[in-house]
């Protein structure tokens, strides 16, 4: 299936690693430009190098999703250099763990300011250069903490409420600019195998510590590649899902037991 996005352009938030990166790679697999921005100018240079394998233009910037004032002037300067603004995928690593009483203000602003913040932010800027395209698209990049409550990830399941909450309002204020959401299962990232190492046990290694998760909690046995999560994520982000707006998906391996 030809998705229709050969010469166009899509930015990619925090996209040095993991979901990001694999879907800014699929992007460009397609033919399509891309942006890219990561805090870390090592990690999104590298990544930034893989993307323009596929023969395409990539502009990649450092900035921090947390910090209000470098989002805007960021993101302009990429469209500007790509000269055009397709689809945007507002991704921002999670935050972090912890339960209730461990949590203090500072916590839930952080988070706040990481994960809703940056997304309002991250459309905010790119809604002017979305509005010129003839197949605008916004994808918000989930957890299926916004499904059912995952442990010791109350800020996770918590503040990613918010913003599926936008993502369905935006739908609806910004049409025809699409806006969907992808909700990820467990999937090969660091941050699932950093979750894994804290549950390590003495003699297991990482690998079999997600293989028993996996076989417990996940109906197809095993993560997900971040390949598999970015093929989704290109096709809702392309024409050829012209007709797809205000959906969540899951793209979980079954992991989601609400209907």
């Amino acid at each position: 299936m030809d998705l229709g996005l050969r010469g166009r352009a899509a930015f990619v938030a925090a996209s040095s690693k993991g979901m990001g990166r694999a879907t800014a790679e699929c992007f460009a697999a397609e033919g399509a430009d891309v942006g890219m921005c990561a805090r870390g100018a090592d990690e999104l240079e590298q990544a930034a190098a893989a993307v323009r394998a596929h023969g395409v233009r990539v502009v990649a910037r450092p900035a921090d999703l947390s910090d209000g004032a470098q989002i805007e002037p960021m993101l302009t300067e990429v469209a500007g250099e790509l000269g055009r603004l397709d689809a945007l995928v507002v991704n921002a690593g999670g935050p972090p763990p912890g339960f209730f009483r461990d949590l203090d203000d500072a916590g839930w602003q952080r988070a706040h300011d990481l994960t809703l913040m940056s997304a309002v932010r991250l459309v905010r800027a790119a809604l002017p250069w979305l509005e010129r395209s003839d197949a605008p698209s916004v994808l918000f990049i989930s957890s299926f903490s916004i499904r059912q409550p995952i442990g010791n990830l109350l800020l996770s399941n918590a503040v990613r409420m918010s913003v599926l909450g936008l993502a369905k309002s935006l739908a609806t204020e910004l049409a025809p600019v699409r806006v969907n959401t992808l909700i990820p299962g467990m999937v090969r990232t660091g941050r699932a195998i950093a979750l894994a190492q804290s549950r390590l046990r003495e003699g297991q290694t990482v690998d079999e510590v997600m293989a028993e998760h996996a076989r417990q909690v996940i109906p197809l046995a095993r993560y997900g590649e971040p390949e598999e999560f970015a093929r989704v994520a290109a096709f809702v982000s392309s024409p050829a899902a012209a007709y797809v707006t205000g959906a969540a998906i899951p793209v979980d391996g079954g992991i989601i037991q609400a209907p």
